[in-house]
């Protein structure tokens, strides 16, 4: 889509007459410009239709009314090529800057109770190897930077897979299942667009910021950053929910402190349902010095309105009562006798006074049924975390790999078949895995580079009728599909570069590159990158690294769908398909 300069320079003069949108040091606040627009703002809409140009360009006459087109808008206002000094190229500025050279003007961040509370924490890790030595990949924005990090991306590389094949070339269906491989802050943004309200159960194994958790995360954060990092997803993630939807959120005791506080305030202290303790009795081997650890916590939050709650009974266990072993069967009185003995099990006894009312008196021979359980309640001791040997539900995933029985518990009791479950932390895929074989749909998150081969074969495996987990106590046999996609990278590409680097003449040409693309942070002086890029073969590897991961605009790692017809993002026709159908969009 071409625009011309000319008009870009007219949108801009518009922009100027409205003091609001005009920053201290005299540059357009596009995320403010956004934010009017996405409210329908009168000021900013009467401006728009005064000028000819932009009249034409944003607004559409239906039955004689001038409607505004807030997509098309948005998408002009965040193209690279409006204002591009002020967002996607380097600029000089003067003014007053904090501790981490951001200029006050620009940041609202206000610190209340932990440092950067109201930043985002991008956490863009893909490895599992990248632990505190790779802390520069995870970025925190302010928040007058987020608009454009959180906005709707576009994704590629879309197949469906089913039990007999693979498709490609495929577009959304509202009954597919989704995995999608992405930052899972940027990904659950996205969804909004399609599946804000519609979610009835979330359910999140939280990297749980031990300094050495198997989850593969990042997770040696100190307590201010993990919880900016929680925080930042929750509060997408709560609009996820239906009105009576529930989030179940795992942690251990490492922070299940600070963790319950956080939801109180992000979910609502008063939608908490239950704090589940879950006992997993593993084996712990000597124990001389303290009392050994035995369980996890699992916060149950609802959204707005109380669910519907399908009880589950533990211990469940089928009894056969064949009539002929009784020596004595009397239904007058419903006296019950077994051998010589009268059984004083009073709840068979009322058993079987119904099913003689319902069924009439048994003949011999005949076999009756009696199921007994236990309501569970919130300690859950009958879950036994997986055994490693136990090869017919362990994957090779190398973290904290949970139980099937462990998720169909939680997902049977808050949904029914057809609802949609969440997971946004997938790990190994287990969450989806048992939606699958619950008959739910499902929308699985990881950015983790494992999703390719673990996660995605397992629900392969699942689709073909694995015989592992829950499998035989719900009598899978496969069937079904699930869509596989990729957020669409762009400065996301040169991150991964730099994580891959091994050597000081790849990091020199990521270096070149990156200064081509002009997706660099707008906040530097580009005079420093002048002298630095003189100084940057005598950089230790290290700092070269850091470097490059400063230079680059984190609004920009990924393509946004307001760009998708840019010609310079080459995004396929294909993928443009594909993510206008997801976001329920003609193609």
């Amino acid at each position: 889509m071409s625009i011309s300069s000319k008009f870009y320079e007219a949108v801009e003069t518009i922009l100027r007459a409205d003091p609001r949108f005009v920053s201290d040091d005299d540059t357009i606040m596009r995320e403010r410009v956004r934010e009017a627009a996405n409210a329908l703002d009168p000021a900013l809409i009467s401006l728009l239709l005064a000028n000819e140009a932009t009249r034409d360009r944003f607004f559409v006459e239906v039955d004689g009314v001038q409607v505004f087109d807030k997509r098309e808008f948005g998408w002009v206002v965040s193209n690279r090529e409006f204002l591009p000094d002020s967002y996607t190229r380097f600029k000089n500025k003067i003014g007053l800057t904090d501790s981490r050279g951001e200029f006050i003007s620009s940041s609202d961040d206000v610190v209340l109770a932990w440092p950067y509370k109201d930043c985002v924490l991008e956490g863009g890790q893909t490895k599992e190897d990248q632990k505190r030595a790779e802390v520069f990949y995870n970025t925190t924005l302010a928040p007058d930077e987020r608009d454009r990090l959180l906005a709707p991306k576009v994704f590629t590389g879309a197949k469906r897979y089913r039990a007999d094949g693979v498709e490609e070339g495929i577009e959304f269906r509202d009954d597919d299942n989704l995995i999608i491989k992405g930052n899972n802050l940027l990904v659950i943004s996205s969804l909004l667009k399609r599946f804000e309200g519609q979610v009835k159960c979330i359910y999140v194994d939280l990297p749980f910021n031990t300094g050495s958790d198997g989850f593969n995360y990042n997770d040696s954060f100190n307590h201010s950053t993990w919880l900016t990092f929680i925080k930042n997803r929750l509060e997408l993630a709560k609009r996820l929910l239906s009105e009576d939807g529930s989030i179940f959120v795992h942690c251990d005791e490492n922070e299940n402190g600070y963790l319950r506080v956080l939801c109180d305030e992000v979910l609502g202290r008063e939608n908490l349902m239950n704090e589940i303790i879950w006992r997993y009795r593993t084996y712990v081997g000597n124990v001389k010095e303290y009392f050994p650890k035995k369980h996890d916590t699992i916060f149950w939050y609802k959204n707005k309105v109380r669910p519907a709650f399908n009880l589950i009974y533990e211990d469940n266990v089928e009894e056969t009562v064949d009539f002929k072993r009784w020596q004595n069967y009397l239904v007058d009185g419903y006296k019950i006798q077994y051998g010589s003995h009268p059984t004083t099990d009073s709840r068979f006894t009322a058993y079987l006074k119904k099913f003689v009312k319902q069924y009439g008196t048994p003949a011999d021979g005949d076999v009756i049924y009696e199921v007994r359980g236990y309501v569970v309640d919130d300690v859950w001791e009958d879950i036994i975390a997986l055994d490693p040997k136990n090869l017919t539900e362990r994957t090779k995933f190398t973290g904290g790999q949970k139980p099937e029985a462990l998720l169909e518990r939680i997902i049977q009791s808050v949904t029914t078949e057809g609802d949609l479950v969440l997971d946004f932390f997938l790990g190994s895929g287990t969450t989806c895995a048992v939606a699958h074989k619950l008959n739910r749909r499902y929308i699985g998150i990881e950015q983790m580079d494992y999703l390719e081969e673990i996660t995605r074969d397992r629900l392969c495996n699942v689709l073909a009728g694995d015989s592992g987990g829950i499998s035989e106590s719900v009598g899978w046999t496969g069937a079904g599909s699930f869509v596989y996609c990729e957020l669409a990278d762009l400065n996301s590409a040169y991150v991964k570069g730099v994580r891959d680097a091994t050597n000081d003449g790849q990091l020199e040409a990521l270096l070149a590159s990156v200064l081509d693309t002009g997706f660099v942070s707008a906040r530097l002086d580009p005079a420093k990158y002048d002298v630095a890029a003189t100084e940057f073969t005598d950089l230790s590897f290290a700092d070269k690294r850091q470097f490059i991961t400063d230079l680059l605009d984190m609004n920009m790692l990924y393509v946004n769908y307001s760009d998708i017809d840019d010609e310079d993002y080459e995004i396929s026709r294909t993928d443009k398909a594909f993510t206008r159908s997801l976001y329920a969009k003609d193609a």
